[in-house]
């Protein structure tokens, strides 16, 4: 086994290496969500915590860590018989984003149930994370139905697997700890605040502490057992530390000022439910052992707020998380502490107490303890949360007053470009479906072959069994039962008689904007419904848990303005920066669309897409879509819209023309499409829900030429 990097070698992060330093002292706070840009010491920081954990007394030879003290009365090993237990250190065990049901809360073997009829159970991750660390990167890529499963046996202690009728259940307690990017997508809200605290980290803006970081790096990877050797006194400092706080825990005293601190914090901030007191409650508790002290004061509270409430004020997935510190301050002035008595002894000291000029364990250049104060300084180090690298600056020029939107002239093509336009408020649409039946990643919107959802059938097992058809089972071992000698009363079960279920639920789909923001769609009054309008569509993809791209045309060129990803927030950043103007390269739009598709179909094949384009249908340029020469713009579009839908590629067009005088060539091109139009004055009802819910093939769409008229 490869060395761990250690806890204390970790340069800067105090926000981090103190939040889960307080979980070590105090499991009850729930768990640590760490977000952060990519390369900033999250899953090294975490890793390298279960080293400062104590020892674990478990019984020998049970696979579910039970405790020789208290062992589980329910545990699938028991009943245990008393005696001296084996101490063993704590475990930090790491769920894979792609794992199964299975592999987390364990599995019963079927085929022993249903011919021997006894519990032949294999643990999942769950009971060996028990009395450890439970580790998930990337928590925001895990599939819902995983996520629910482990944080309700976070909550409960314990896990519960269910086969047709048998049951098995072991204790489940243990540090969850999950990192993610935000720029990969967002966690629903409701899972946010399931976890105890967060924290926001970024990678540090001075170089002396980046050449540091990389210094130790580097000295690590050439020796890492030497450099371990090297911080094994800090690290053995610490360990102690988390030791002697877990024993004055249970003596801290949380008074009643600090109770009226959190509940005013906590009402002041309006978060909701009760969860988040609880936690400050217990978090303020920690910060004072970790402390060495008796009591809570009013800056543990300040920091437990600081830990504990930043996620659980999200009111959609397009705010960002973090706290007003002035506003908690005048909050807790209101309560000031009582005059508190001296305590008995100093405060331990942390692995970084050391000035920036005491050197490392051995004095050596390389491994300098990190300058500023250590996890025991609460607030010292915090990273300003840095904006996404990928959204485009806002343009310095103010917003002129929204005037009433002129008509089309010939000028308005060939304009300069206008400043971008705010978006209007976004509304709830119903659900947006791909027609016929996939096989995509989990997901909220098109029906799908999953592992979960509805049963349709049963087939033979491709791999490994997962979901048993009892009745399918029992139909293919019957007829062979005086075959293969059957004497007794259970049925004689082979591997061969084994059904998986067939089970239908709903996908995840990639939904691609293409909007037009050509000088044709430049009117302030139009580009704010139809930013609203995306906005709002672009917010049923965060909860129906798709991936989004965002195109752009205009000008002469098409742009792919944000590559599909699971982050809408930095679809709408993009959509909230657009510019307009220039002439309508229609073409060069769709043709954009078609080479993203075709891209994305090599990528990940089974994610079926959603095409949503925002036009008023014109088309004045053909841009750099190519073709004849002798072809019109129009002709171009319509060529490149016929070709998306010779690919089968499900679409809706969304018509933004407006005036008295109308052309219909939105209408135009949904027939080429092979998909329903709507047009712009109906973005806010439920009409454009009802039209974009199931989305009709070619044949479909091109039945009635009058149809998508009709609907419009």
């Amino acid at each position: 086994m490869s060395t761990p990097y250690p806890f204390t070698a970790v340069v800067g992060q105090s926000d981090l290496r103190l939040a889960l330093l307080l979980n070590a002292v105090s499991p009850a706070v729930g768990g640590v969500l760490v977000r952060g840009e990519k390369g900033t010491a999250k899953s090294t920081a975490v890793r390298a915590l279960s080293a400062l954990l104590p020892k674990v007394d478990v019984v020998s030879g049970c696979r579910f860590s039970c405790a020789p003290t208290g062992p589980d009365p329910a545990c699938p090993d028991g009943p245990h018989e008393p005696g001296p237990g084996a101490l063993r250190p704590a475990r930090m065990v790491e769920l894979p984003v792609g794992a199964s049901e299975d592999r987390l809360v364990g599995a019963l073997d079927i085929e022993r149930a249903l011919a021997e009829g006894v519990k032949a159970f294999e643990p999942g991750l769950l009971a060996d994370a028990h009395r450890g660390i439970l580790y998930v990167d990337e928590v925001n890529l895990l599939h819902d139905h995983l996520i629910d499963l482990l944080l309700d046996a976070a909550a409960m202690g314990a896990s519960y697997v269910e086969r047709e009728g048998v049951s098995v259940r072991h204790a489940a307690r243990f540090l969850l700890v999950g990192t993610m990017n935000p720029e990969e997508g967002e966690l629903r809200p409701q899972l946010l605040d399931r976890f105890g605290l967060t924290v926001e980290v970024a990678a540090s803006r001075e170089p002396a502490q980046r050449v540091e970081v990389v210094r130790r790096r580097l000295a690590y990877e050439d020796d890492p057992a030497g450099f371990a050797t090297r911080w094994a006194g800090d690290e053995h400092e610490v360990r102690a530390r988390v030791v002697a706080a877990r024993a004055l825990l249970p003596k801290v005293s949380l008074g009643d000022t600090a109770l009226l601190q959190i509940a005013a914090t906590c009402a002041g901030f309006e978060v909701d439910g009760m969860r988040a007191d609880i936690v400050m409650a217990r978090t303020a508790t920690a910060l004072a052992a970790w402390a060495g002290r008796t009591e809570v004061r009013k800056e543990d509270v300040r920091q437990a707020a600081l830990l504990a409430l930043p996620h659980r004020r999200r009111r959609n997935p397009f705010d960002a998380p973090g706290l007003d510190e002035d506003m908690l301050d005048r909050i807790l002035d209101e309560f000031p502490d009582e005059e508190p008595e001296p305590d008995p002894e100093p405060e331990p000291q942390g692995p970084d107490d050391g000035g920036p000029e005491d050197g490392g364990p051995d004095g050596g250049p390389g491994d300098t303890p990190p300058q500023g104060g250590g996890p025991d300084t609460p607030g010292t180090e915090r990273q300003p949360e840095s904006d996404s690298a990928d959204a485009p600056q806002s343009p310095e020029s103010p917003e002129s007053p929204q005037s009433p939107e002129p008509q089309p002239s010939a000028q308005e093509s060939t304009g300069p470009e206008q400043a971008a336009v705010r978006a209007a408020e976004p509304f709830r649409t119903k659900m947006l479906s791909v027609p016929g039946l996939g096989e995509g990643a989990s997901g909220r919107r098109s029906r799908a072959r999953t592992a979960h959802g509805r049963t349709t059938g049963a087939q033979r097992p491709r791999g490994h069994l997962t979901k048993l058809h009892l009745a399918a089972t029992i139909q293919a071992a019957a007829p062979h039962q005086k075959a293969r000698g059957r004497s007794g009363r259970g049925l004689v079960i082979r591997k061969d008689d084994l059904r998986q279920a067939s089970r239908e639920g709903r996908e995840g789909n990639l939904v691609l904007f293409v909007v037009d923001a050509s000088g044709s769609m430049a009117a302030r009054q139009r580009m704010g419904a139809v930013k609203g309008a995306v906005l709002s569509l672009l917010l049923d993809a965060y909860q129906r848990r798709d991936k989004v791209g965002l195109i752009t045309f205009r000008g002469a060129t098409a742009e792919l303005a944000l590559p599909p990803t699971s982050s809408v927030d930095a679809a709408a950043a993009r959509l909230e920066q657009l510019p307009t103007g220039g002439r309508t390269p229609l073409a060069a739009g769709l043709l954009k669309a078609h080479e993203v598709l075709r891209i994305e179909r090599l990528r990940d094949p089974s994610r079926r897409p959603l095409l949503v384009v925002v036009t008023d249908g014109r088309a004045t340029s053909a841009g750099n879509a190519g073709g004849r020469t002798d072809s019109t713009p129009r002709e171009l579009a319509g060529h490149s819209a016929r070709l998306l839908q010779a690919g089968g590629v499900a679409s809706v067009v969304v018509d933004c023309e407006s005036g008295p005088v109308r052309l219909g060539l939105a209408g135009v091109l949904a027939r080429d499409l092979g998909g329903p139009a709507v047009t712009l004055d109906g973005l806010r009802a439920d009409s454009l829900a009802g039209l974009v819910k199931n989305v009709r093939t070619a044949v479909a769409a091109t039945a009635s030429p009058n149809s998508n008229r009709r609907a419009a």
